[in-house]
This record gives structure tokens, C-alpha cells and sequence, in this order.
């Protein structure tokens, strides 16, 4: 009996320990202090568009230093480079490709107050500038004040320490920036200002209010409307207002603003609520306290061998001095640390919160809303984003991801569409494809389900079932094709991942018609891809875009080339494979990306950057593509090309991004691939494996699990990435992804690395899964020419890359069906001609493919004395005389461009013939530098050699009219003659007022007509 109560004891203890072991272990990490290795200098550089300034985790207030007013690279307002300061305005944009925002400005001086930026502006020393989470200051040379910035959510706090002068001022532009729509400055007592700034950039209407109190009363002040002084007037309306107020002998004086976008009440109520002090020290602490808080849901050690750095000063926020700057990377023995946590900082910098501290907000319809029971944001960059950062999120922050969604929900009730890029209660319509989408259908299937997911669903639908941007063109052709929509390769693919997207929230809510639908349309993928080169290619005429150089960056693709799009299925890589010829083909067409030696070609694109081979990391596309490895033979290469990547496209210094961070997704593929997994499709549960940068990786969830990564190799050497051995729960482990559920419930992942690829163990692996193999499509025919038009006899072939359909076919506009002549030869074509075809297989058809030949009239011939560019060269040589007319979308290609020399032309009609009427179509985009001529004349001859002025038509659109339009420049002339020479004449550099004034313009024409 005792030796039985001994065995219960023991086992009790036992258990107890074992218990007590558990909870130990679920208990939270000790916090660790990461803001220092944070360094919001990183991307302020080169094209990365991030700022200095300071935020709080998703902050409504960004105050930072506003360094650049205009040009791609001054996008946030600020550049690294810069060493002039206009003032440190309330909001910017972290990393985006378009200007907006730097609203409300501040700027102290000293002496005479002056309200031109010129005039006021101040030189400063980057040695003087520190920049930490949530603080920032600088010092003013021209003025010698001190400055420091902090803020919380909704309230930007300065503080400004002044020389001894009995005119120490702050100047407030409510011009300064964007086009002001209106304005209004009030002076409320001698501590209050309040104001209201309408303004239109990149979001056409924003509203922006502001209350702000000084801790000194100021002795005097000035308004000014259109910089000059108005005496007397304590409150001023209009659209260039500015002010100055002026403190005798201040000292210190520390202002805080409070921003809305409902009203100026709604701002005093932010300011008062969040800031009731002028305790600048207490906010400054308690916005690092809120960075920690959130940096240390992931802890990493490791990731670099150890060196000695100095002892590091800090001020009494704790954050480091200027006198440290070594500050500027807080621990030089961990550079990787700095990286990540920088990266992950700016993860956290958007989106913005945008409802004021009692739930009220501007929608998108401008009406004012209450957000019940959820913080309503803006800036979604929703494009870039839902690739990694959304799905990090949905790891780190499923709070904050249900409350983006039911943002969209409520953006959806409002404007009747889910957002594509929403920007200060403004729908942009930037970038291609509907990815609130994937946003929602990730977090859904990751357990996110505290949201209407009907409404959803059908918000979805609509979303991808309204007719704009080629969804029409999609739904009716199964593609958008390159000769109806501009970027049409790209739209194509972008929208078939938000079907796949669709048909799997169909499934998870048991709706298996919507299910079949969605995953069809998740195929036409198919439909852009030319299975005789492998690459996506665009639609054009019922056959392929031409000439075609996969390197070409042209308007039939979204800031990349078919390099760089043939890869975004990720949805179906099974299908990709296998449409490329199989597993090995795949691997190949994946070498030569990467390997390749050919350059960028067609027009320039500064976004795409970030090169290896054709690989273009500093654009979104590209980010899943390294992972495509771990679906062929040699996962050992998805290892090789993301170490490759993390090390050569991203370090510590300002330039430190290879292209605009956007919002976070430039750090968020960092940091999902520094923990050693990745979703290249989000909205399904695998995450494809990768190598951890770190020997010691913890995420903590909110669930209150861990999540426990190692990797002993990351401190050995940078060239430990190959995977040896991978165990989970200390057993081993043998699939190249990690289940969502795995990680969500905890436990320990234990990677083991080394210099040398173990092909014997990476090919073992269980490989993860990509493909549709319901509702399988039949892919369009293409009908193929070589031409659209023709004078002689011309052979049109029909082919399908489903090389077990059938083709059948019409020449007389008909509908084919399977009972319609069967293609088995070329068909000869003589006079104007509509070809359609369709593919059948095994009782399922394709859609209908079209294409129309157009016979050019022989009795005239064309010759250009001045040659169009190549980028614009539309048909070629006989484009202006081919029947085909442009359309206003100028991006379809049907247009001849030409730019620093006036189009000049001739035709020989072979014999002298009466003329009655002459017109020449063009095309004006001001904001595209295409430009109507100033004039066109008409010239006629009998010998081709005397001319004589037979008509001058003057442009009847100005140069500063906006709209996109076409012109007829048409003459009416009753003469004879065999020649006729046109001349339209260049409009010249771009005006003074145009963003890029100076730069020649282009004449876009099309089509002359002679009658």
C-alpha cells in the first residue's frame, strides 16, 4: 500500500511540475526594449518614400519634418538627402509611389515673421537629427531652435526650445503642400488656434480640422491671405491662408494639435482627451511604451556574429542622443536586428486610424458615420499589402485585422464597392485587381470571424461583377484583353486571384454554385498565357500583343514586364507547372528570371528595381516568386534566392529599401521571411518555408500560444541557409510548409542549416499544394496573322494551348458552336474579315475569340518624314492611314507618338485627284505630357516637291485643360492635287505650371482621313 501512494505521489508531482511547466511557458515573455533597434532612417533614402517623423502604432498624426515639396522621391514629404527644412507638418504617407498629405504645417522662427516658405525655411545638419519610435528632433541652423516631436494617436506634440529673443514665432501654412480647395484660420484666445484645411492630390477631397494650444500665451499674431498680412482680423477664409504667432522671450514652448476629419470640435475633443497636459516628456514615454508593447510580439536574438560598440547616451525619454548618433543604428552588433525591427516598425506605421476619440468619422459618401464598437482606418494600400503585411497581421494583430475589414464593410456601405486604395474618405481607384478581397478571405480562413461574412461575400461579388476597369471585358472573354483595357495582362491575373479568393470564402460558407463560378474564373489566367514562349502575354485582336519582348515594360502590364508577371498564379502553380511543360520547365523558366543577363526595356519605370536577373524586388509582383522552388525539384534554390534577396536588398542605411515600402509590404516580405515562412496566396493555410534568420525566433499570439522558431546556423555565418533538418515538437518534420493551424496552436519549430544544399533531404520533403482541380476551363484559341491590317492576301492560323480541344470557327460574324466549320488549315484572307473561334473539349467549350482583319485602301501611300517612337509605334509605318481609330484610352496602343519634332508626313494618292475634306485625329493627357499641336497644316502638290498651303486648323483645347480627349483637326480645302503634306506642330515644353515644366511634350495622332 505505501509503495502504491508512493507511485501516486510521484506521478502527482509529476503532473503538477509538468503543469506548472505549461503555464509557465504560456506565460507572457518578459518585455524586452526593441525600440532601440529601431531606426526610422532606414527607406528615407534612395526610393523607399518612408519618413522620419513621429507615430504611434497606426496612428491618425504623423508629425514629421517636411524636406521636399515636389517630385516622385519627395512622396512622404521628406528625403534623406535633403538638407532644408519647410516645417513639420501632421500627416504623411510611409512609402507610397504618390504625393499626398504634409497637412497643417508648423514651423518656428525667430525675428521678423515671414509666411513664404522661402523665406522661412532653415537649413539643418543631419548630425543634429535624431529619429526614434515616436520622437524625432532636429535642430535649426538658420534659427538656432531646438525641436522635438512626439505624438499619440490623434494629437501631434512639439516642442520648441528658442534662443533668447523677444520674437520667437510659429509660423502655421495651411497652403503649404497640395492644392488647397479651401481654408480657415481662427484665433481663439492668446493659447488656442484653431483651423479646417480642404485640400485635393491624390485623394480629391480631404477634409482636415485642427485645434491647437501653446503652453505660453503668445503676444501677438498675424493672418495672411495670399501671404499678405490682414490687421485686425482674428479669424480668415480662403484658399492660401497662413499665420504667425509670437512669443517675447518664451524659452520653451511646447504646442499640441489635435487633427480630425469630422470638425474642429471632434479635434479639441481628440486633443483634450489624449493630451490634457503639456507634459511633453509623458507622451514622448508613453509612444515608446506603445512601439515596445507592440514590437515584442515577435522577439528574435541572433543573426549576426557580436562586436564592441560604445556606451550609449539617451536623453530623458530614452531615447538616444544626437552627441550618440552611432543611435542611428542603436546596436551595431546586431545589424540584422535593426533591420527586422525597423521593418516590423513599419509594418506598423499604416494603416491609419481615422475616427475621432468618440467613434465619429468622414465616410467615403462625406457623410459623418459612428464606428460602433471598432476603429475605423484609412490608407489602404491594399495592392501591395495583401501579400505579406495583411497576412503577418493576421498572425500578430487579429484585433486590429477585424477592424480593417469591418472598415471595408462599412466603406462598402457607403460608396457601394469594397476599397481598392482608400485615402482620407476618397477612393483613389489605384492599382489593378480588388484586394480588400484576399484581406477579408485571409483572416476568414484563418479564424477571423467576428464580422458580417454575408456581407461580405456579397460585397465581394460586387465588387468583381461591375462593369469598370476590363471587368466587363473579363467576365465576357474570360480575360481582359490588351485592345479594350490598358495593363490588361496584369488586370487579368490580378482579378482571377480575387475569384480564387471568392470561390474559397463560397466554399467556407457553403455556397457550392458561387464556388463553381469563382473557381472557373479563377482559371482565366489561362487565357492570357501563350504556351509557345511561356510567358503571359496580352490579348490583342484575337492573338498576341506584337512585337513581344518579355523584358519590355509597356502599358499592357502594372509597373513590371512579363518577366515578372508569368509567375503571379498563385493561386494554381500546379496549373502554371503544367502548362509550362511540367515541374523541371517551371524550374528552368525560374533560373532564367533570376539568371538572366538582358536588360529592362520599352519606357522607363522607376518602380521596378531591385534587380537580380528579371526578379524586381523593389516591386510588389516579384514577392512570392523565390518561394516557387519548394514546388520543384531544388527547394534548395527558394533558400539560396531569399538569403540572396534579404542581404542584398535590404541593410540599415537610409537607402536601405530597394524600392517604396508602400505601406509596409517592402518590410513585411522582410520580416515573414526573416521568421522562415511565407503565404505566397493568401486566403489559404499553407505557408511555404523558407530558412529563419535568427537563432532564436518567438512570436506571441494572441491567443496567448507561442510560437517557437530556431535556427542555431544564423549566428555561425550568413552563409548558413541550406536546410539540413527541420523538427516540430522535437520530432522531425518533413513537408516544405507550415499549416496555419500549427502555428496558431504554439510549440517549438527547430530548423537546422548549413553552408552546402542537402538536395537528398529538400527532395524528400512533402511539397505544398497550389492548384484547381475543380470546374476545369478550356483556355481561348488565339487566332494568329501577324497583322491587323493588310493590302495583300494575308494566312490566319487558329490555335489553343489545350492541344486535345478542337477548333471551330466563323468568317461571317456568327457565333461558332461545335457544329461550325472545324479548323484543321490556315484560312486565307482577301477583304475585311471577322474571324471567331472557339475550343471545345470533351463537351466544355472555351469562350469566343475574335479577331478582325482590315484590307488598307492601295491607292495611297505614306511616308513619314519624321519618325514616331518606337515605345508609340501603334501598327507601324501605315498606322495613320490603317481604317483603325484611337480611342481616348491612349494606353491600348493605337496611337503614334511623337516628341521634340512635329509630326510630318506625306501621301501619294498615284495621281492628282480632287480633295473636299482633310482631318487628322489626335489626342491630349496634359498630366501624360500628350499635348494637342498647336496647329495643323495642310500643304498639297502635283509634283511632290512645290507645296503650297492649301489649310491651318488651330487647336480649339488649351494646354491646361485636364481631361483626357481627342481632337479632329479637319480642314475643308476643295482643291486638286496627287501630294498632300501634314504638318502638326509641337506644343513645346510643358508649362511653367505643369509638375514636370520644361520636359518636351508628346503629339499622339491617329487615323488621316482624306475625303
Amino acid at each position: 500500500m505505501r509503495s502504491v501512494l508512493q507511485g501516486v505521489s510521484v506521478v502527482f508531482v509529476l503532473l503538477f511540475t509538468l503543469n506548472a511547466w505549461a503555464q509557465k511557458k504560456e506565460r507572457p515573455l518578459k518585455k524586452k526594449e526593441l525600440t532601440q533597434f529601431v531606426d526610422p532612417f532606414i527607406g528615407t533614402g534612395g526610393h523607399g518614400h518612408t519618413f522620419p517623423g513621429a507615430v504611434v502604432p497606426f496612428g491618425m498624426v504623423q508629425l514629421s519634418p517636411d524636406t521636399r515639396l515636389e517630385g516622385w522621391d519627395g512622396s512622404s514629404g521628406y528625403h534623406y538627402s535633403d538638407t532644408t527644412v519647410y516645417g513639420f507638418s501632421h500627416t504623411h504617407l510611409s512609402g507610397t509611389g504618390i504625393a499626398d498629405y504634409c497637412d497643417v504645417l508648423f514651423m518656428p522662427t525667430i525675428g521678423e515673421p515671414k509666411v513664404k516658405n522661402t523665406d522661412y525655411r532653415s537649413g539643418f545638419k543631419k548630425k543634429n537629427e535624431t529619429a526614434a519610435p515616436g520622437y524625432y528632433s532636429t535642430k535649426l541652423d538658420k534659427y538656432n531652435i531646438d525641436v522635438e516631436l512626439t505624438a499619440t494617436t490623434r494629437v501631434g506634440v512639439h516642442q520648441y526650445d528658442y534662443p533668447t529673443t523677444d520674437k520667437a514665432n510659429i509660423i502655421i501654412d495651411l497652403q503649404h503642400r497640395d492644392e488647397v480647395l479651401d481654408s480657415w484660420i481662427e484665433v481663439v484666445n492668446d493659447h488656442e488656434i484653431r483651423g479646417y484645411r480642404r485640400s485635393k492630390s491624390w485623394a480629391n477631397d480631404q477634409h482636415l480640422y485642427f485645434y491647437a494650444k501653446f503652453s505660453k500665451p503668445f503676444k501677438t499674431y498675424g493672418i495672411a491671405s495670399n501671404d499678405q498680412i490682414q490687421q485686425g482680423k482674428n479669424k480668415i477664409q480662403g484658399k492660401n491662408i497662413k499665420m504667425y504667432i509670437q512669443f517675447d522671450n518664451p524659452g520653451n514652448v511646447v504646442s499640441k494639435v489635435g487633427i480630425s476629419s469630422v470638425s474642429v470640435e471632434g479635434a479639441l475633443k481628440n486633443l483634450d482627451t489624449e493630451v490634457p497636459d503639456f507634459d511633453f516628456k509623458k507622451v514622448a514615454k508613453a509612444a515608446k511604451a506603445a512601439w515596445n508593447t507592440e514590437l515584442n510580439k515577435i522577439q528574435v536574438e541572433g543573426g549576426a556574429p557580436p562586436t564592441s560598440r560604445p556606451a550609449q547616451q539617451t536623453t530623458a525619454y530614452g531615447y538616444p542622443t544626437n552627441t550618440a548618433k552611432q543611435a542611428q543604428l542603436p546596436d551595431q552588433s546586431h545589424k540584422k536586428q535593426v533591420i527586422f525591427y525597423t521593418a516590423l516598425y513599419h509594418c506598423m506605421v499604416a494603416p491609419n486610424i481615422y475616427n475621432d476619440v468618440d467613434g465619429q468619422y468622414r465616410g467615403l459618401d462625406q457623410k459623418i458615420h459612428t464606428a460602433e464598437g471598432f476603429n475605423y482606418y484609412t490608407v489602404f494600400s491594399l495592392w501591395d499589402t495583401f501579400r505579406a503585411e495583411n497576412p503577418l497581421l493576421n498572425l500578430i494583430d487579429r484585433k486590429r485585422t477585424s477592424d480593417f475589414i469591418k472598415s471595408f464593410l462599412a466603406m462598402y456601405d457607403q460608396g457601394g464597392l469594397l476599397p481598392i486604395w482608400p485615402l482620407a474618405s476618397n477612393e483613389t481607384y489605384c492599382m489593378v485587381g480588388n484586394h480588400s478581397i484576399p484581406v477579408i478571405v485571409d483572416a476568414y480562413a484563418k479564424g477571423i470571424r467576428d464580422f458580417d461574412a454575408e456581407k461580405a461575400f456579397t460585397a465581394m461579388k460586387a465588387a468583381v461583377n461591375r462593369n469598370q476597369f476590363g471587368l466587363d471585358n473579363y467576365r465576357s472573354t474570360g480575360a481582359v484583353n490588351g485592345d479594350v483595357e490598358h495593363e490588361s495582362v496584369s488586370r487579368t491575373l490580378e482579378y482571377a486571384y480575387d475569384d480564387w479568393c471568392i470561390a474559397q470564402m463560397a466554399k467556407m460558407l457553403n455556397k457550392p454554385q458561387e464556388y463553381a463560378e469563382f473557381i472557373k474564373r479563377a482559371q482565366y489566367w489561362k487565357n492570357v498565357f501563350n504556351n509557345e514562349n511561356n510567358f503571359m502575354q496580352a490579348r490583342d485582336n484575337g492573338g498576341w500583343y506584337a512585337p513581344f519582348e518579355p523584358t519590355e515594360i509597356n502599358n499592357n502590364y502594372t509597373e513590371g514586364n512579363s518577366w515578372q508577371y508569368t509567375f503571379l498564379i498563385p493561386q494554381d502553380v500546379s496549373g502554371l507547372m503544367k502548362y509550362m511543360g511540367g515541374r523541371l520547365n517551371l524550374e528552368m523558366k525560374l533560373d532564367e528570371l533570376f539568371s538572366t543577363n538582358a536588360k529592362l526595356s520599352g519606357r522607363e519605370q522607376a518602380d521596378v528595381t531591385g534587380l537580380i536577373g528579371q526578379y524586381a524586388h523593389g516591386n510588389e509582383p516579384s514577392h512570392h516568386i523565390a518561394y516557387l522552388y519548394n514546388f520543384t525539384n531544388s527547394p534548395d534554390k527558394t533558400q539560396y534566392y531569399l538569403n540572396r534577396i534579404i542581404n542584398e536588398q535590404y541593410s540599415d542605411k537610409p537607402d536601405g529599401l530597394s524600392g517604396n515600402e508602400d505601406c509596409g509590404q517592402m518590410s513585411a516580405w522582410y520580416v515573414m521571411s526573416c521568421l522562415g515562412f511565407y503565404n505566397i496566396a493568401p486566403g489559404q493555410q499553407q505557408y511555404l518555408v523558407g530558412t529563419p534568420q535568427f537563432e532564436s525566433i518567438v512570436i506571441s499570439l494572441e491567443n496567448g500560444k507561442r510560437f517557437n522558431i530556431s535556427n542555431p546556423g544564423a549566428t555561425v555565418s550568413r552563409q548558413n541557409y541550406y536546410l539540413q533538418g527541420m523538427n516540430l515538437n522535437k520530432t522531425s518534420y518533413n513537408k516544405l510548409y507550415l499549416d496555419y493551424e500549427t502555428i496558431a496552436k504554439g510549440g517549438d519549430f527547430e530548423v537546422f542549416t548549413g553552408r552546402l544544399a542537402n538536395k537528398l533531404f529538400v527532395q524528400d520533403l512533402e511539397k505544398p499544394t497550389s492548384a484547381i482541380t475543380d470546374e476545369l476551363i478550356v483556355p481561348n484559341p488565339y487566332i494568329i496573322a501577324g497583322t491587323k491590317t493588310f493590302k495583300q492576301p494575308i494566312t490566319v492560323e487558329i490555335k489553343c494551348a489545350d492541344s486535345l480541344a478542337k477548333i471551330y470557327y466563323t468568317l461571317d460574324g456568327s457565333t461558332p458552336s461545335a457544329s461550325s466549320a472545324q479548323y484543321n488549315k490556315p484560312i486565307q484572307i482577301l477583304v475585311n474579315t471577322t474571324v471567331k473561334a472557339i475550343a471545345v473539349n470533351n463537351g466544355r467549350e472555351s469562350f469566343v475569340d475574335q479577331a478582325t482583319f482590315t484590307k488598307i485602301r492601295s491607292d495611297i501611300k505614306l511616308t513619314l518624314i519624321n519618325k514616331y517612337l518606337p515605345n508609340y509605334s501603334a501598327q507601324g509605318d501605315e498606322t495613320l492611314i490603317n481604317g483603325i481609330h484611337g480611342t481616348a484610352n491612349w494606353r491600348l496602343g493605337n496611337w503614334q507618338g511623337y516628341q521634340g519634332k512635329d509630326l510630318e508626313a506625306v501621301i501619294d494618292m498615284g495621281q492628282s485627284k480632287p480633295i473636299k475634306q482633310l482631318s487628322v485625329g489626335t489626342l491630349q493627357d496634359s498630366r501624360a505630357w500628350i499635348v494637342f499641336p498647336k496647329y495643323v497644316e495642310y500643304w498639297t502638290s502635283e509634283d511632290g516637291k512645290n507645296y503650297k498651303l492649301a489649310s491651318r486648323v488651330n487647336t480649339k483645347i488649351a494646354v491646361d485643360n485636364l481631361d483626357v480627349s481627342t481632337q479632329e483637326f479637319t480642314a475643308t480645302v476643295n482643291t486638286k492635287a496627287r501630294y498632300i503634306k501634314i504638318i502638326a506642330k509641337q506644343y513645346g515644353p510643358l508649362p511653367d505650371w505643369h509638375e514636370s515644366k520644361g520636359n518636351p511634350s508628346y503629339i499622339f495622332a491617329d487615323e488621316i482621313t482624306i475625303q
